[in-house]
């Protein structure tokens, strides 16, 4: 008796979907084109440019600053009389006039102390009392509290300074003068003056002084 042979075609087993997406290797090894490949990484660099170490945000960085305290002897608030109705209302001139003015520095810097920014104007009132030092061991350490202050990455109370800024005052740390911070002062005093002095006229703080300014003076 003869074996029959069949020589039809060889039907392969049926995988399914899951099992063929598991087992393909060009699958397995390679992702699709619309995944985005995981960032993430262990850095060995102590350079810290990873992606994912971003850097502390503005607001998330004023918020660590509530209840820090500076090497340098806190500024208290300076000593002068009560403003006139006029005074106030020359603060919304000019920056520069409400900087100027003793007591719209004291205004302005209560205002900047409900933002957590505060740091900004204690930072220009040192390089203003520095530039009135003469002697020069108290330049030098002066010079040393307002870096580790304010200049320095690890304080609490860094001000915002670009990298062509810090890189002068580096190079004048070896010798410093009352002047060493100029250029730092001078960006922070932009700063302010572009981006909280607008909000302090519309503010709380402000609108009070001038209500209150109006109705004395209306009284009187």
């Amino acid at each position: 008796m003869m074996d029959i042979l069949y020589t039809g075609p060889v039907l392969a087993d049926r995988e399914s979907p899951m099992t063929r997406s598991e087992t393909s290797p060009s699958r397995a090894q390679h992702p699709s084109p619309t995944q985005k490949p995981n960032t993430c990484c262990f850095c060995w660099c102590c350079c810290c440019s990873c992606s994912c170490l971003t850097v502390r945000s503005e607001d998330d960085k004023r918020g660590r600053r509530k209840a820090q305290e500076t090497k340098l002897e806190p500024f208290p608030c300076e000593p002068c009389p009560k403003p006139t109705i006029e005074e106030i209302k020359q603060w919304a001139q000019s920056f520069d006039k409400l900087m100027k003015n003793p007591a719209g520095r004291n205004k302005f810097r209560e205002f900047l102390r409900t933002e957590y920014s505060e740091e900004n104007m204690l930072f220009w009132l040192a390089c203003e009392d520095l530039k009135k030092e003469i002697n020069k061991s108290a330049i030098e350490e002066k010079t040393r509290l307002i870096y580790e202050d304010y200049i320095s990455i690890l304080s609490p109370k860094e001000v915002s300074l670009d990298s062509r800024v810090r890189e002068v005052i580096n190079r004048r740390l070896q010798d410093p003068t009352p002047h060493i911070f100029e250029d730092a002062q001078l960006q922070i005093y932009t700063l302010m003056h572009r981006d909280s002095y607008p909000r302090f006229l519309n503010s709380s703080v402000y609108r009070s002084l001038v209500q209150g300014g109006s109705r004395s003076s209306s009284e009187s």
